[in-house]
């Protein structure tokens, strides 16, 4: 099958002034944060949940709601806290003495963007009932079970820091997020644009929607068409394949990494490359696309041995070294 690239790249150029448009509606109330940005819209072109984590202040939850304000949708905001319910989260059935019979009452999962602020507060059987939502994009509520609207994801925060009475996420549950965004401090000009922005009582920035559902699905059509090589496949699979055979790269990381990444790795490193490739204004895919947007993917995959802990050593240092090691076509 023949793929005309310069027709699916007219198609990107036709798309970009939508993105370009939201961009600019989230740059209304984010200032700097624009691999935050980036992660978001990656998720939503890519149908799928991220996992954001970064200390307090850092706009983490106004970057999400600011997103989903683009969007004409519906969204939530769940407060993830110790004594969450999985009722508080899905719903529950409600009798009815009257008539003797159970209604369903529906819970704020129920949306198409889900704010799931700091979801390592919450116990395991919540985070259970949010992993279902998450990978078979419905809910079971009694004996009945009901599928969510498109499109839906799941955008988490996490705080790394005040680690006391918080539960952390199971590394089953973590594989369900595409992304794991790590959002640092903004720098020196960045923080001075905020000040003058956002240093008083009621900031008011008014936010429009830009995009419908529609067009959402529409964009994630066209990102499933952009190009990608079959060497840049192959590249793909060989990097993940490093985190698990790494003595077959010549890397000598077989005592620091305990457990590789999945074959769901390979499948997201493949779509958010795709979907990178669209928000640069590009219809084909390449080797750098892979690389920016490779630790984003693995980071939260490679699950590191004790030893690499004793000599300090995180998952991004040896996801690092896999792609400085990996020939790159």
């Amino acid at each position: 099958m023949t793929v005309d690239v310069k027709q699916i790249g007219k198609r990107v150029e036709e798309k970009g002034e939508l993105i370009r448009q939201i961009r600019a509606e989230i740059g209304k109330v984010i200032v700097g944060q624009e691999y935050l940005v980036e992660g978001l819209l990656l998720a939503l072109l890519c149908n799928n949940h991220v996992l954001i984590e970064g200390v307090p202040g850092l706009a983490k939850t106004l970057s999400v709601t600011t997103l989903a304000r683009t969007v004409q949708a519906s969204f939530q905001r769940i407060q993830f806290t110790p004594d969450l319910l999985p009722a508080d989260l899905i719903g529950t059935l409600i009798y009815n003495p009257k008539t003797g019979d159970f209604t369903t009452k529906k819970g704020p999962i129920f949306a198409n963007i889900i704010l799931a602020d700091e979801i390592n507060r919450a116990p395991a059987k919540v985070q259970s009932a949010l992993l279902e939502a998450m990978q078979e994009r419905q809910v079971t509520i009694g004996d009945e079970s009901f599928a969510l609207e498109e499109p839906f994801m799941v955008l988490a925060t996490q705080n790394p820091i005040e680690q006391e009475g918080t539960y952390p996420l199971p590394e089953a549950q973590v594989d369900r997020f595409m992304l794991k965004l790590k959002v640092t401090y903004p720098n020196k000009s960045q923080e001075h644009a905020i000040l003058k922005k956002m240093a008083r009582s009621a900031p008011e920035v008014t936010v429009n929607p830009i995009i419908t559902p529609g067009e959402i699905i529409s964009l994630r059509e066209l990102a499933d068409e952009i190009y990608m090589d079959e060497k840049l496949e192959e590249y793909i699979v060989n990097v993940v394949e490093a985190t698990r055979a790494p003595e077959k790269y010549n890397l000598q990381l077989s005592d620091l990494i305990r457990y590789g990444a999945s074959p769901r790795a390979t499948i997201f490193l493949a779509m958010a490359s795709k979907a990178k490739a669209l928000l640069q204004g590009r219809g084909y895919v390449t080797p750098q696309d892979v690389k920016d947007i490779g630790m984003d993917v693995l980071r939260h995959r490679v699950i590191v041995t004790y030893e690499a802990e004793a000599e300090e050593k995180t998952s991004e240092d040896l996801v690092k070294q896999i792609f400085n090691t990996v020939e790159v076509p």
